[in-house]
């Protein structure tokens, strides 16, 4: 129970200062991120009261929404020591930790009147009843809310609305991983003659002419990959990566002997296997629809690293525990039999890469391949986790994968990769377009958010994978349906 007093008089709205916000922030904002207090700069915050009742419910969670609203109510508890929490407390009392925010955050405990249409007691209807509160009376509201129909109640009676974007990218524009050039069919014979070529001898290629502004030449990031078209010769093309931090790049050859009975079937894969198996590159996101092999390609990579060449000691794969659809509910059984129900994807991943049919060369074995599995696990070197137990780990040396990177959130993300250990190689993989987090969406969710920040970096790499190899019909349904 907090020490905060409070009365049935509505507490004094801050003074305001010409220019300066009032932004209403629904509960779900500081469960996607408990950091949103601090990222409005010198525009004030208003939390008001339902949000608190609805931290409380949440805090008990033992989930990344629980831990939110834990570190949400602790950064309220902070700013209490320095003044009344509902006459409004500066959040630059709080130093470093405020992110340089300049503003105010004041807890509106008003019961305020509001418009028939929005009569039900609900705390959706109570929260947005804040805002319009404020813009009645001449102040710059805004409300901010992860939840779509929220913003378009909110709307419908002329508050601004809007979605929490500050970890938001453009999903249209979104990073791939590489370009097309068409080049000089020298160009093409120099890179492979003498395994690099500068990336100055590329720039008539990479020079961009818009009609209605002036010509630039398109950057090169570390690690990004260039497919290079003979401008006089269809068959004749060439693949290169830029090297790290260098101004060369290095031709990137097919492969000549299947990685783990994987071959790449298509340029995105051959982009995808080159990164994967590359070990200076320590951070690599794949990204693509259903069927673009991004999962089968990253675990045949980490098979390969760990089981044959001995690089890593142990190939951990998790993903977050995400339904999609409507929820089953509890499972019965302990948690490895629970654990089987939501790994059940890598699972066939694995079955398929253990199978003579995945490959067809490996030496006769007696054992299934669910014993092989089986073995592989009890050995501690093949260990499949829900993301629920990577927090607060340190995971070093390990080939590490982490599959369905789109339903987390930046901040997920985030404490995922700051578990990486010396010696670890990280993985993520996912699609954008099938989200099963309601409050993600194409532009916010974590895998998305980490492709654009971490670009340009010398340890990190992405391809978009764009072709559907699973079969001919996934192939014809990823296309149609």
């Amino acid at each position: 129970m907090s020490d905060t007093t409070t009365t049935n008089a509505p507490p004094t709205p801050p003074t305001t200062t010409k220019g300066i916000k009032h932004y209403v922030l629904d509960t779900n904002v500081l469960l996607h991120n408990p950091n949103a207090l601090f990222v409005f700069q010198e525009n004030d915050i208003v939390i008001p009261y339902p949000v608190i009742e609805e931290l409380d419910k949440m805090k008990r969670r033992e989930d990344d929404i629980g831990r939110n609203a834990r570190s949400a109510i602790r950064h309220l508890d902070a700013l209490r020591r320095y003044g009344q929490l509902t006459d409004g407390v500066p959040l630059s009392e709080l130093g470093a930790r405020s992110g340089g925010a300049t503003g105010k955050l004041r807890i509106d405990t008003s019961a305020h009147e509001r418009p028939p249409v929005i009569a039900d007691e609900t705390p959706d209807n109570k929260i947005i009843a804040a805002a319009w509160a404020l813009q009645q009376n001449d102040h710059a509201a805004v409300f901010v809310s992860k939840d779509l129909a929220a913003r378009i109640k909110s709307d419908a009676l002329g508050i601004r609305s809007e979605d929490f974007r500050n970890q938001q990218v453009d999903a249209e524009r979104l990073y791939e991983g590489y370009l097309d050039l068409t080049v000089e069919r020298s160009i093409i014979d120099t890179l492979y003659a003498d395994r690099m070529l500068s990336i100055e001898a590329l720039e008539p290629a990479l020079r961009v002419e818009p009609e209605h502004e002036d010509p630039y030449v398109r950057e090169v990031s570390p690690n990004e990959y260039l497919v290079l078209h003979d401008a006089t010769d269809e068959g004749h093309s060439g693949l290169a990566r830029r090297l790290a931090d260098t101004d060369h790049v290095i031709p990137v050859s097919s492969q000549k002997k299947p990685t783990f009975g994987i071959m790449a079937r298509n340029v995105q894969q051959t982009m995808a296997l080159d990164m994967l198996l590359d070990d200076e590159i320590k951070l690599v996101t794949l990204l693509g629809g259903a069927g673009t092999g991004k999962t089968l390609l990253a675990i045949a990579a980490g098979m390969a690293k760990v089981f044959q060449e001995e690089r890593y000691d142990k190939l951990l794969v998790a993903r977050p525990i995400m339904p999609m659809g409507r929820d089953i509910g509890y499972l019965p059984g302990d948690k490895d039999e629970k654990l089987g129900a939501w790994m059940q994807p890598i699972f066939d991943n694995l079955s398929y890469l253990l199978s003579t049919r995945g490959s067809p060369n490996q030496s006769p074995d007696s054992r299934t391949t669910e014993q092989r599995i089986d073995k592989l696990v009890a050995d501690g070197r093949l260990v499949l986790e829900p993301l629920t137990y990577i927090r607060g780990r340190s995971i070093p040396h390990q080939f590490m994968i982490v599959d369905e990177a789109q339903n987390l959130t930046p901040h997920e993300v985030k404490t995922i990769v700051s578990r990486v250990g010396e010696g670890t190689k990280l993985i993520l993989t996912g699609d954008i377009g099938q989200i099963d987090n309601p409050y993600l969406d194409r532009s916010s969710n974590g895998l998305a958010y980490s492709v654009e920040r971490m670009r340009g970096l010398g340890l990190v790499g992405h391809v978009t994978l764009a072709r559907s190899e699973r079969s001919e019909l996934a192939s014809l349904a990823a296309e149609r349906l």
